[in-house]
């Protein structure tokens, strides 16, 4: 396992993402489940965020303490790294959000880009990629060449599940770029989805 990987091994994560891959969890309680995992997984990601000192008052005086002193920014990879927002915004409600469009061509597993919202500069000094699956990789490492091309300089991708042909081509491609996911899974099939996976996670999350 590249040092660039990071699983998470918290027993809540391990608990719902269980209750994810289950093919009886409906699309509603797997848009829950979806929420409830990123924001568990976004709390390990941000643990080396960078802080300024900061003096508040409390009912008994003056206290030291400490604020978050980066801008993040989070990328979603249209449409199943939506599913993703939701729990992100809930531990960090001033995060920006940007869109990239992206689709994998079922023929080449190529990801084609159709939509690209950031703004002209970079306002932001972290950039979070939001994918619930790292298959073959190539969606995260087109994502992250935009962003690196727009300017970002710091750049982590979070995921639910990744396959060991994913986590290789991405950390070849980017090997500043760190991986957090809920588990790493055994290997991608012949049509290049995660085994043993959870199936289409789009499809599931949207009930489509």
């Amino acid at each position: 396992m590249t040092a660039a990987l990071q699983v998470s091994t918290h027993p809540l994560v391990k608990h719902k993402l269980t209750r994810l891959r289950d093919t009886a969890t409906d699309h509603r309680k797997f848009r829950e489940l979806v929420r409830e995992l990123a924001l568990l997984l976004c709390y390990e990601a941000t643990r080396d965020l960078a802080l300024a000192p900061a003096t508040v008052d409390t009912p008994m005086g003056e206290a030291a303490g400490w604020e978050a002193s980066e801008v993040i920014g989070v990328v979603p990879i249209l449409r199943a790294g939506l599913g993703l927002v939701d729990g992100i915004q809930e531990l960090l409600p001033n995060v920006q959000v940007w869109h990239i469009g992206l689709y994998r061509d079922e023929e080449t597993l190529r990801p084609v880009q159709y939509y690209n919202k950031l703004p002209d500069e970079p306002t932001v000094q972290l950039c979070l990629v939001l994918d619930p699956m790292l298959a073959t990789g190539g969606s995260a490492i087109a994502t992250v060449d935009i962003l690196k091309r727009w300017g970002a300089r710091r750049i982590k991708f979070l995921g639910i599940l990744a396959a060991p042909e994913g986590v290789e081509a991405l950390t070849t491609a980017h090997p500043d770029v760190s991986i957090h996911v809920a588990e790493l899974d055994e290997r991608l099939n012949d049509i290049g989805f995660i085994v043993p996976g959870l199936g289409d996670a789009g499809d599931r999350m949207f009930g489509t």
